[in-house]
């Protein structure tokens, strides 16, 4: 069954009725290694970089997007994770999962990822039951990142 095309009543007497997405962050254990790979791959756009306590943070922003950001918080001691190679891997989690962009075209999307050297964690797939055509990828510290696409 596809997404309906309502959703429900904004809730505006709610007392976090404000309350709107601005940015997620991701640990990194090499901060120029970090921006170098949102600024290159992505083409993200670094907005802001500053100190805090032994750590350098960024946020850097899709780009032609200002009103999401990705905070990048790097220095030493993060630890690795898993870079996930298998989408049905990354399931068997419990904590955050993944961070999707919404694209015009998840195919040509990773036609230029895969150009670019980023590691496809599962290629392109319709999944009707939320209208969207999906894929996943990965930056080099195992973060997860969807795509998706709506469908008609």
């Amino acid at each position: 069954m596809p997404m309906p095309k309502t959703i429900p009543t904004p809730k505006v007497a709610s007392p976090f009725a404000a309350m709107t997405g601005d940015h997620v962050a991701v640990r990194v254990p090499d901060f120029d290694q970090a921006v170098a790979w949102y600024v290159d791959k992505l083409d993200f756009r670094v907005v802001h970089t500053w100190p805090y306590g032994d750590l350098k943070l960024a946020y850097v922003t899709p780009p032609a997007d200002d009103s999401f950001r990705i905070e990048i918080l790097a220095g030493e001691g993060a630890q690795p994770k898993a870079a996930w190679t298998d989408l049905a891997d990354s399931l068997n989690y419990a904590g955050w999962h993944h961070l999707c962009l919404r694209v015009e075209s998840v195919d040509d999307t990773v036609a230029e990822l895969r150009r670019r050297g980023v590691t496809i964690v599962a290629e392109p797939f319709e999944l009707e039951d939320i209208s969207r055509r999906l894929a996943f990828f990965c930056d080099p510290w195992g973060n997860l990142f969807e795509l998706a696409q709506r469908l008609d």
